[in-house]
């Protein structure tokens, strides 16, 4: 196990550590520049696109295996909006300081263009399969885009298998079991401490019972099909973030005096002297890119995007236009960890634990309490339970969004009839992630899930000239008025389908 152990701490830090991370930012500033800085050249088109229009178009279902915007937008945030959101973002802020928080945001800025990018090819590539419902993906357009580059078949079809390993193994753990633990723990530890019902096989009953609860509830909605699911997203995914952005936001008013020194530390610890990187010292470097890793590191873990997980739900969108559904990417990424992480921080930040002055933590912070104690802090012990309960929906929306991920990478390798198995050991894995112990099964889940980004960075990089050309078409068409033929589909059949869908105005 020690041996075990070793290998995974060096696979993890390969894919996590400064190749991984420079890798997915320079995508961003690629993704960036070669789209003109769309996030804010075009932020009025983007964001009436989306939180604009979610009265109107962005709720129509024009397609009978398809989605609303709306809906598969939701679907994928049940997902990406976790546990990351309230526990990420005080690790990073205990690990590299205030200004850990503004590197977040950069991180999160790149990352609004690769979710976007990863949403245009999801859709440019997606297909139909037997029952047929959509599927795209990260393995789609690997197979199909990178696969028709020249002496870049094979290498294309092997990646996008990678792809689909790495994500179905790190469903079960990071998409189930280390979810599933934190909310045992949680829930026991604040609502069931005084519960004594014996051991059963040497764990408490109470994470039995917990286990087999949570394991019904999701049995009731991952196996009453995706459309049950996307619904229960639906309405899910707008009550939990707006409840929790509403506790934040009663925090952050009893502190409001605070905010202008808040917002001082962030900036000051991010580019002032002690975050330089032309430091005088070896120690001042060294704090300096701690600060900048443990903000990107901690936005790209919030959001997820460069993954390629949540392009799966986008793809089922029933968006014909590619580059509208990569507008919800955009959107996903702004609300996971602009508006979300950002409430997060703030309420840390306003804790006492962190001085803003100095930027140092407090002797004693744990940082996997941090959240709960700055609310405790202030609305006593009821504001322990608010975070406790959303720490529960965050992280019960995350397994059933991972669910869906791991469902359709074993489609992809083996067919629609083996995702209905691979469901059925999902429910299974649910119990154990309530009863396990051992952290080793979370850390190689851990790195699993860093894995899965390298194969779909490399699809993305290589579809960069294709990324350009569906923008501009896009802009040329919409925007500026000009009479183009759209780009729709890598497929003929589903091209043709599409244009005709558009003349009709059924978009």
């Amino acid at each position: 196990m020690e041996t075990v152990k070793q290998i995974n701490d060096v696979v993890n830090g390969f894919a996590w550590g400064s190749f991984g991370l420079a890798l997915l930012l320079g995508t961003g500033l690629l993704c960036t520049v070669v789209t003109g800085v769309f996030q804010i050249t075009h932020l009025k088109i983007w964001w009436k696109g989306t939180f604009g229009n979610l009265g109107g178009q962005a709720r129509v279902i024009n397609d009978a295996g398809a989605l609303s915007q709306f809906r598969a937008f939701c679907t994928a945030l049940c997902a990406t909006i976790g546990t990351g959101n309230i526990v990420g973002v005080s690790t990073a802020i205990c690990m590299g300081g205030p200004g850990a928080v503004f590197w977040m945001w950069v991180a999160a800025f790149l990352g609004m263009m690769v979710k976007y990018s990863e949403n245009v090819l999801g859709i440019y590539y997606r297909r139909r399969n037997s029952e047929g419902a959509w599927s795209g993906g990260p393995m789609y357009y690997l197979q199909d885009g990178l696969g028709k580059i020249r002496h870049c078949r094979r290498l294309g079809r092997i990646l996008g298998v990678l792809f689909c390993i790495f994500t179905a193994l790190a469903s079960f753990g990071i998409g189930n079991m280390t979810q599933i633990n934190k909310i045992t723990l949680n829930v026991g530890a604040t609502f069931m401490s005084d519960w004594d019902l014996g051991m059963f096989c040497g764990i408490p009953r109470v994470n039995w019972m917990i286990g087999g609860i949570l394991m019904l509830a999701v049995a009731l909605i991952i196996f009453g099909g995706f459309r049950r699911f996307a619904a229960v997203s639906e309405k899910m995914v707008p009550l939990m973030c707006f409840i929790y952005a509403a506790g934040c936001l009663v925090i952050i008013i009893l502190h409001i005096r605070e905010l202008p020194m808040i917002f001082t530390s962030i900036f000051r610890f991010a580019l002032g002297p002690r975050a330089a990187l032309g430091g005088a010292s070896g120690a001042a470097l060294q704090a300096a890119l701690s600060t900048i890793k443990s903000g990107c590191k901690r936005g790209v873990f919030s959001n997820e995007a460069g993954l390629g997980s949540s392009v799966m739900v986008h793809s089922n969108s029933c968006a014909r236009e590619p580059v509208k559904q990569g507008l919800w990417g955009m959107a996903e990424v702004f609300l996971d960890t602009i508006v979300i992480c950002t409430l997060t921080a703030i309420v840390v930040l306003s804790s006492g634990a962190i001085n803003l002055s100095t930027g140092e933590i407090a002797a004693g912070t744990n940082d996997a309490t941090l959240v709960a104690q700055a609310f405790r802090s202030t609305l006593g012990k009821p504001g322990e339970w608010f975070v406790v309960l959303a720490i529960v929906m965050f992280a019960f929306t995350t397994v059933m969004g991972w669910s869906y991920y791991g469902a359709k990478t074993i489609e992809y390798l083996f067919g629609v009839g083996w995702s209905r198995f691979y469901r059925l050991v999902f429910m299974v894995v649910i119990m154990f992630g309530a009863i396990m112990e051992s952290n080793l099964a979370w850390d190689i889940s851990d790195t699993f899930n860093g894995l899965m980004m390298i194969p779909n960075l490399i699809g993305l990089v290589s579809q960069i000239p294709l990324i350009i050309r569906l923008s501009h078409n896009y802009i040329d068409r919409r925007v500026r008025g000009r009479d183009a033929a759209p780009l729709l589909s890598f497929d003929p059949d589903i091209q043709r389908e599409a244009e005709r869908a558009i003349l009709k105005g059924a978009e």
